[in-house]
């Protein structure tokens, strides 16, 4: 139970970065497959050549990043579909990630890592301790979204979000904070990437295939919950969702499901959190577009028309 709470707040760090492409830019990224396993690959290679875990991990976050902007510069500069976009991006990110990790596997359990000191003292999965950490860590970097967020550009990037035809016709570059979006949202997918990797001791080629689907779970999941009425409340929510997505798995687990059916039950997570909603189980979750200066409408909308 404590080891599914660490890795679900691990992977809040990737949530945020969803939320940040999905809800605030409604823009549908497909790149973070790619970018997820390229922030793992570029920390193992360079952990296994000798070179500091934490320059590793950001490195990791800064592949990312890289991703993300490949992605917007062809959908802003090429005029590609958003879609399509980043489905090229992620599939040429196959290619590059065996070129990175030199194969398919990366060991890194007799490796030094960020997470060493923690698993030498036997505090992983034992204690609450590096929950804490963990929970800290995730909080700092909310806490930064959310600051962005109701900067000046942050306020641009939600209205490019909202409406960007009438953002970009009051002389805002729309283009610069798609990019800017796609480039930060993919380089905290990278960021968790390179602390899964980590985590669990190895980056495998094949360790982010499906996961914009546990990212929407994630999104989804939370903002149900908790709702996204304050921008402080939505990144939140996103994190927590994160939290119970791996708690459900991890239940799932116990009860002697199949593993290889982990994939089947994450769609069913995500198409339950979109339909209680409606039949008022859950709160409602408003889209962002329907947001205004972060706060919900007073009539909210369903979430169906905004997940696709």
């Amino acid at each position: 139970m404590i080891g599914a709470v660490e890795l679900g707040l691990i992977y809040g760090v990737m949530a945020l970065g969803v939320y940040l492409t999905f809800r605030v830019l409604n823009f549908p990224d497909l790149t973070v497959d790619g970018s997820f396993t390229m922030g793992a690959a570029v920390a193992a290679a360079m952990i296994t050549s000798g070179q500091n875990p934490v320059l590793a991990t950001l490195a990791g976050g800064a592949a990312g990043l890289v991703a993300g902007l490949v992605t917007g510069l062809l959908h802003t500069k090429g005029r590609i579909d958003g879609l399509l976009a980043g489905i090229l991006t992620m599939i040429a990110l196959w290619s590059v990630n065996l070129r990175i990790m030199g194969g398919a596997n990366v060991p890194l359990l007799r490796e030094e890592t960020i997470v060493t000191p923690l698993r030498d003292a036997q505090l992983l999965g034992r204690t609450w301790v590096p929950v804490l950490i963990f929970f800290v860590g995730v909080f700092v970097l909310k806490l930064l979204v959310d600051w962005f967020l109701s900067t000046d550009l942050g306020l641009a990037i939600q209205a490019t979000g909202n409406n960007k035809q009438m953002i970009g016709s009051l002389g805002a570059n729309t283009d610069g904070t798609t990019i800017l979006t796609l480039a930060i949202s993919n380089g905290f997918v990278g960021l968790c990437g390179a602390l899964v990797a980590q985590y669990q001791g190895f980056a495998d080629i094949s360790m982010g295939i499906g996961l914009i689907l546990v990212g929407l779970a994630s999104v989804i999941l939370g903002q149900a919950v908790l709702g996204q009425r304050f921008i402080f409340l939505a990144s939140l929510a996103v994190v927590v969702g994160a939290v119970i997505y791996r708690i459900i798995i991890f239940a799932a687990l116990q009860v002697g499901l199949n593993p290889n059916d982990m994939k089947a039950i994450t769609a069913a997570l995500v198409v339950v959190a979109l339909l209680l909603p409606r039949w008022g189980v859950l709160k409602r979750v408003p889209s962002w577009r329907d947001m205004r200066g972060g706060r919900a409408p007073r009539r909210e909308q369903p979430a169906t028309a905004e997940v696709v």
